[in-house]
């Protein structure tokens, strides 16, 4: 199925949460705390991409995927958010894609849109944050050209320590 790629709009809330919330509880079952995973909440979401979307300042780029007219994916980047890191880089914030469409181009022609605005809007590097022991998202990102880079930090989930590696990748050059 053809994948189309385009800015998200207030439209799209609603599907976009669902992706959000589907997506971390596909990607991140047996790696974060089940009762958190099962107490997430699209309707609980969506106000939050609400928010973010009108309020974001202009800094982030949000992109919805579409495969016949259905909204399937869902990706976002921005200025890195790591303290210290230089005005050329950029983040990819989130790249989620409902759980029956993992591995049928969705997710790559997210990445392809996100990192060719990275690069238009003069970005020349670009971050993400992957959970240390999601090896499919690993592999996806390495297949995007992301590499470790050797930093590491963890976040706290219904008071359970989730290890996190850093990727970059060069952007132009």
């Amino acid at each position: 199925m053809d994948v189309r790629v385009r800015d998200m709009t207030l439209e799209d809330v609603e599907a976009v949460a669902t992706i959000r919330v589907r997506g971390w509880q596909f990607a991140y079952d047996g790696l974060m705390p089940a009762s958190y995973l099962d107490a997430m909440s699209v309707e609980e979401d969506a106000p939050r991409r609400r928010e973010f979307l009108t309020k974001g300042g202009g800094v982030m780029t949000n992109v919805v995927a579409e495969q016949d007219g259905e909204v399937v994916g869902w990706g976002c980047f921005g200025p890195s958010s790591d303290e210290g890191q230089p005005a050329g880089v950029s983040e990819l914030y989130a790249i989620y894609v409902l759980p029956d469409r993992v591995s049928t181009g969705v997710g790559r022609a997210l990445m392809d849109e996100l990192t060719g605005r990275a690069e238009s809007d003069g970005f020349e590097r670009m971050l993400l944050w992957v959970v240390k022991e999601n090896d499919r998202a690993r592999r996806f990102y390495g297949k995007a050209g992301f590499a470790p880079d050797g930093a590491e930090e963890g976040f706290e989930v219904a008071g359970v320590e989730v290890p996190e590696v850093r990727y970059a990748r060069r952007l132009n050059g």
